[in-house]
């Protein structure tokens, strides 16, 4: 049996007991999912780059998409190919600079660029979190204690978000289960903050597409 990580997770401004080691995974039925995987080897003209400088870019063997601005609250990237109801999304992220804000995650159920969930890690925190940004004001609705995600070192998110269930990993770990009804479909996307320079590689989303 597959152990899960036990933290402790805070909602809001209090502190909850995290995942156990009972918590049920969510999961997409198979015979209802529609897969996308992006990895960037070409343009792709679904995507829509909401604020922020983004850019495909040679790294290592391959490519990725960079977010190279430093002068945004928020940058956002759509990928406005498929709407998804559930879905469970992974992508690989690699902060590479920031003073102010080094971060990396993922836009889910997205009605626009000012209304979304997000998970998000960043390298100068130690702390990984899930919010709901609605008209372009962001707001905290559970949060965990890990080690800053390495500078200039690949990451790994996943969100899985089934009915109002929410679960978040962090390089392979179940950090935060929660519950939120504030959106109920939209796009996946992109999202770092302020100065970030981060590298994104690997996007996957399995789920249910919106009817």
């Amino acid at each position: 049996m597959h152990k899960l990580l036990i933290s402790a997770v805070l909602f809001a401004a209090c502190d909850s007991r995290g995942p156990s080691a009972d918590t049920p995974r969510l999961s997409i039925a198979a015979q209802d999912k529609v897969t996308l995987k992006e990895d960037f080897e070409k343009d792709n003209p679904k995507w829509r780059f909401a604020s922020g400088s983004w850019e495909r870019r040679k790294s290592g063997e391959g490519h990725v998409l960079a977010q190279t601005s430093k002068d945004n609250a928020f940058n956002v990237a759509l990928l406005e190919e498929t709407r998804f109801s559930d879905a469970d999304v992974t992508v690989r992220f690699k902060p590479v600079s920031g003073s102010e804000d080094a971060s990396g995650g993922i836009v889910f159920r997205a009605r626009d660029e000012k209304n979304y969930f997000l998970v998000r890690a960043n390298a100068l925190e130690t702390n990984f979190r899930l919010y709901t940004v609605k008209d372009g004001k962001r707001g905290q609705i559970a949060s965990t204690r890990v080690a800053a995600p390495a500078l200039g070192e690949w990451h790994t998110i996943r969100v899985v978000a089934k009915g109002a269930g929410i679960q978040a990993y962090l390089d392979g770990k179940l950090l935060i289960d929660h519950e939120d009804k504030s959106f109920g479909e939209g796009w996946v996307g992109l999202w770092t903050k302020a100065d970030s320079v981060t590298e994104f590689d690997d996007l996957e989303i399995s789920g249910v597409a919106s009817k």
